[in-house]
């Protein structure tokens, strides 16, 4: 299926995500304002490009001189503005943007769709004015848009992610900031984001649609709180989801939520169960938070997908591997039975006392290279399609406990607390190795996590780019969105 007539043109989306030159419309000296937050990120995150800079007193701002109007700047040498002028000023600044060769502009300013109904008016003559000039027009009411193959952070909030695979387009410029903590957190790093605030032009589709074309881009994430053009909307993410994987959030799903929605964005939220229905078709993966959603987009970017559903956990405590067999039964994944041959491979690595069933209860039984030996073991097997690992961290856990006893170092307690720490580096290479070698996902899960993430087991998950679970409920749960696509694919005889 081909994707709708794209409404913008790759050179503009280049100026929006690699412009050569960057323009501060309204930079401010004072460090609480928009002005001086959106050119000190632009600046301290490494941007290459040209920074211009307009301020009606002029002035040297964090080292840039600036200019009192556009109009005083070289013509050709900037293909983006951001935009942190009055809504009153913009019409005057977006005109003379054009005439110096700017294709794209993140606007800012608030007081448009969201504000009413001359907001609204205001708004659409935006909108017929950026398409009169040629203006790729992003905004207005956004907190800005990131591009780490540029080093460009033109925002004007924090924080600057990690480079990866993954591209944002959220209508809330918050849910943009949280998912790029996310990303902080777990290393799992972006491609582009879009805080696209009102979507007046630039739509949240249209990003996505974008992203599906971006060499840059392994998975597209979305936020939206209304679609104007459903039809189109929906053309858009099937479209992309043919390439790559598409995850979604979506707000106002509720009469509550709905009218939050068009304070928030001037957004019509549309009827849940048709917008639930169309996306499923669409092979888009829907989530139900903001979490699960930047946890299902991480593993797209970082796991191959499952060819089937079959799934072992392996874990060094059974109360862990309960829990997440009930996880597993209450999914469309299968908590498949041991093949007797696989059986008996294990049988040659634990001790009699194993579970002997699935989940692989180790029950204490690993020495130096068990547990890389059973993953691979394990994944493997031609039977098994994915894999669930338990209980990285525990013997860093148990390090620690010494290393910040009474007795240690002494007592060889400093020898026993560096095998500890460099046994759970082994094990999380391992998971990331044997996925790699086998062309399946294993997925590590652990509270270690968030307990405490400096723990050599989920820190070196980290390292080998990966993400470590908090649970293994949330590794189950992201575990199911690769399956559902990997099964939509599969029934359009896409590869896999």
């Amino acid at each position: 299926m081909s994707a709708p007539r794209p409404r913008y043109s790759d050179e503009q989306f280049k100026s929006l995500f690699e412009p050569g030159g960057v323009i501060v419309a309204g930079a401010s000296t004072h460090p609480a304002k928009f002005g001086f937050t959106a050119l000190h990120n632009i600046l301290a995150n490494g941007f290459a490009g040209r920074v211009f800079a307009t301020n009606l007193e002029g002035g040297d701002i964090l080292g840039v001189p600036t200019v009192a109007g556009i109009e005083q700047l070289p013509d050709g040498e900037a293909d983006l503005v951001f935009v942190c002028t009055p809504a009153g000023a913009n019409e005057s600044v977006l005109r003379a943007c054009a005439a110096k060769g700017v294709r794209a502009a993140f606007i800012t300013s608030a007081g448009y769709g969201e504000a009413g109904e001359q907001g609204r008016e205001a708004e659409a003559r935006l909108v017929a004015l950026c398409e009169e000039l040629g203006i790729l027009l992003a905004g207005p009411n956004g907190q800005g848009l990131v591009s780490t193959p540029a080093s460009l952070c033109a925002q004007i909030v924090a924080p600057y992610p990690p480079a990866g695979g993954i591209a944002i387009a959220s209508q809330s410029g918050n849910f943009v900031s949280s998912l790029m903590n996310y990303a902080v957190q777990t290393g799992v790093g972006i491609s582009r984001a879009v805080s696209a605030g009102n979507a007046a032009a630039l739509t949240v589709g249209d990003l996505l649609s974008w992203y599906g074309r971006d060499e840059e881009t392994q998975v597209a994430l979305g936020y939206v709180e209304g679609v104007a053009d459903g039809r189109r909307f929906y053309d858009q993410v099937r479209a992309v989801s043919e390439d790559k994987p598409v995850v979604l959030v979506k707000g106002g799903m509720t009469p509550g939520g709905q009218q939050a929605a068009a304070s928030h964005t001037g957004s019509l939220a549309s009827e849940g169960r048709v917008f639930e229905g169309a996306m499923r078709q669409a092979g888009v993966c829907r989530a139900a938070t903001i979490e699960e959603a930047f946890e299902a987009a991480a593993t797209f970017a970082t796991q191959p997908l499952p060819k089937g559903p079959r799934t072992i956990v392996i874990t060094t405590a059974g109360g862990w591997g309960v829990v997440t067999a009930d996880a597993i039964w209450g999914s469309s994944l299968e908590l498949m039975g041991l093949p007797d041959d696989l059986r008996a491979s294990i049988d040659q690595k634990l001790p009699p006392r194993w579970s002997r069933s699935n989940p692989i209860d180790m029950a204490g039984g690993e020495t130096r290279d068990t547990i890389p030996e059973v993953l691979e073991v394990v994944a493997s097997h031609p039977e098994v399609d994915a894999v669930v690992y338990l209980g990285l961290g525990i013997q860093s856990n148990t390090a620690r406990g010494l290393m910040t006893g009474r007795f240690y170092p002494e007592y060889g307690l400093e020898r026993i607390a560096d095998f500890h720490q460099r046994q759970d580096r082994r094990f999380a290479t391992a998971a990331a190795e044997v996925s790699q070698a086998t062309g399946k996902p294993v997925l590590t899960a652990t509270e270690l996590a968030l307990a405490d993430p400096n723990n050599p087991g989920p820190a070196t998950v980290r390292e080998t780019g990966r993400l470590c679970y908090p649970s293994a409920n949330r590794a189950v749960t992201a575990l199911e969105h690769m399956w559902r696509y990997s099964q939509w694919r599969q029934r359009r005889g896409l590869s896999v």
